[in-house]
């Protein structure tokens, strides 16, 4: 029992693999909050590409609109 005790107490004590352990332990905090929040995520994701793909339509109905357009190149008899 005392060799277990002994065991345990250097391993507690060890700090070779702690760097590596705080990374996994923020990356599984990241994914439990994506996870718990994942519906939330995703309509504010797809509000915001619904919002760039309005904006893109509304620059692209811009340039084709103002009569800038490149007409025929002309060519010369």
């Amino acid at each position: 029992m005392f060799a277990f005790r002994e065991a345990w107490n250097r391993f507690w004590k060890e700090e070779d693999g702690l760097g590596t352990l705080e990374i996994l332990l923020i990356v599984a905090v990241l994914l439990i909050i994506a996870i718990a929040f994942r519906k939330w995520i995703m309509k504010w994701m797809q509000q915001l590409f619904n919002s760039a793909d309005s904006e893109i339509n509304t620059e692209t109905s811009n340039l084709r609109g103002t009569g800038n357009q490149l007409g025929q190149p002309q060519t010369t008899p």
